[in-house]
């Protein structure tokens, strides 16, 4: 019955990421501006509510996380322009500063191998090249050094999260590590694609894209958040097992 009612919650939690998604295309083939705007601040109290209908376990830093992302999601309903594009950044700069936090913790470095370890710091390298290049060619496209400055910064936090994220998985190649990468590739290439409406050249499908990929991200974010609650209710139950066991003993 517990198995049945897991695969239940799991079946509907996944019907509302549908539903969230359905109503992203609607909303960018219908080009309501307005609506689509108050779509995108709903998707985390969504997931929020639902979540909390059979979990309730929640990390301090994921809260953090969350709070932020909403945050930044909801600066589009306040801000216009260049305001709201530093003030979401921050926002959402500050959301991936806690999710770095959370995956730092599972970091076993020693467990990596030496190749794997060198393979991950070319990479890094690699990515760091391409973000100083992208540095330079907006200080010639933007006037506005803080802009720059921002998406900088931003940029960098991404890039650390994936090396953490992906420096994770290869350390302890483990079903919840694999669930937390994928979010975090989803929330990537969400950022990038908003970077090409911004910088480059805006269509209503990048947009509608990117938040088919965001709202993936906090999907797989959540999903990967159920794996701990599953995994502390069944330490709970062990304790408890344990625990009758040694008064059974001693009667």
């Amino acid at each position: 019955m517990k198995n049945l009612s897991k695969l239940t919650f799991d079946k509907v939690f996944f019907s509302v990421f549908l539903v969230l998604i359905a109503l992203i295309v609607f909303m960018a083939i219908g080009n309501n501006l307005l609506i689509s705007k108050s779509i995108l601040p709903l998707f985390v109290p969504v997931f929020l509510i639902f979540f909390f209908v059979r979990n309730s376990y929640l990390n301090i830093a994921f809260i953090s996380f969350l709070i932020f992302s909403f945050l930044g999601d909801l600066s589009s309903m306040f801000f216009v322009g260049d305001i709201h594009l530093k003030i979401s950044s921050i926002l959402y700069f500050l959301s991936y500063l806690y999710l770095i936090g959370m995956a730092l913790t599972k970091f076993k470095v020693l467990r990596l191998d030496k190749i794997i370890g060198v393979y991950l710091i070319v990479v890094f390298g690699i990515s760091m090249y391409f973000l100083y290049t992208l540095y330079n060619v907006l200080n010639m496209i933007v006037t506005d050094s803080s802009e720059v400055l921002i998406f900088t910064v931003k940029s960098l936090s991404l890039i650390i999260l994936a090396f953490v994220a992906f420096g994770v998985y290869l350390s302890t190649q483990s079903k919840k590590s694999v669930i937390f990468l994928v979010g975090v590739i989803f929330i990537i290439f969400s950022t990038i694609l908003n970077y090409i409406n911004l910088y480059y050249i805006y269509h209503w499908s990048f947009e509608m894209l990117d938040r088919m990929l965001y709202v993936s991200g906090l999907y797989f974010m959540f999903r990967y958040m159920m794996m701990f609650e599953r995994k502390a209710k069944k330490v709970t139950v062990v304790k408890e097992n344990y625990a009758s066991d040694n008064m059974l003993v001693k009667q």
